[in-house]
């Protein structure tokens, strides 16, 4: 398994900080949700973890060496990275662009194991009836799945998951979700980055809040999503319901800043 720990990470967007000082380790096979409001640096973290930013300050390890000492294929071999917004739309069916996940284990052409994984992610998406359609034709959600099911193809030990639930109706975020879950129940983990406390609170393992690149707090979800803590970082008077085993947030209104 693919051990992952974040020590002191700092990074900097030109004189603007995104991230302070964040220090966190992942548990095997758990789900870790980011939360936060815009600009509080969930982004920005996932892409320090994946490399494609180099933190100023701070090391992201993965298996005991810095990220940034490791080759972007073998990366990519041991984690996947959902973003938020994809690039422009490539005029390529779901089955091709699903088996894009396949790239870091590809040479030339794709083998048995590379087709099987991008059918298998397909069905575990519910949307292999998709398979021949050409991914400009898809509505939002189901490029959202599309990309989801890309990500899951690559076969990784760690899933990067950006607001992997938005646009995305209410019963499809929940089985977004179940999916992610049942990832983990085979070995993956997941860090995910999600503005929907409730969803977070019912779903994660471990919930990191942050606030302008700062760790407001971190911990199991009844931990972590308190009245105090709703204030601290989303500046918001809540109420907070303990009927299920994962507390509920009803936000009440918002407060001065």
């Amino acid at each position: 398994m693919v051990t992952l720990e974040i020590k002191g990470v700092s990074f900097d967007y030109r004189s603007i900080p995104a991230l302070r000082d964040v220090t966190l380790s992942v548990g095997d096979s758990e789900i870790l949700t980011l939360l936060g409001p815009n600009g509080s640096g969930k982004s920005t973290l996932l892409k320090c973890i994946n490399g494609i930013l180099r933190p100023h300050r701070g090391v992201v390890m993965i298996d005991g060496r810095e990220n940034t000492r490791i080759g972007r294929r073998e990366i990519a071999r041991m984690m996947s990275y959902f973003q938020q917004q994809g690039g422009r739309p490539l005029p390529l069916t779901v089955f091709e662009i699903t088996l894009l996940g396949r790239k870091p284990y590809m040479s030339w052409t794709p083998d048995r194991e590379d087709l099987k994984k991008v059918t298998d992610a397909l069905k575990l998406l519910k949307i292999e009836h998709l398979a021949t359609r050409y991914f400009t034709e898809l509505s939002g959600g189901e490029a959202q799945k599309v990309r989801i099911a890309t990500a899951i193809a690559q076969d990784p030990e760690i899933m990067l998951l950006d607001e992997p639930t938005s646009n995305l109706d209410l019963r499809h975020q929940l089985e977004i979700m179940q999916i992610v879950r049942t990832l983990t129940r085979h070995g993956v983990t997941a860090i995910v980055a999600m503005h929907d406390v409730n969803l977070a609170s019912r779903f994660s393992d471990k919930i990191v809040m942050l606030k302008e690149g700062r760790v407001i707090g971190m911990g199991k979800p009844k931990e972590v999503i308190t009245p105090k803590n709703m204030k601290l970082v989303y500046g918001v008077r809540a109420v907070i319901h303990h009927t299920f085993r994962y507390p509920l947030v009803t936000p009440v209104e918002p407060l001065e800043s």
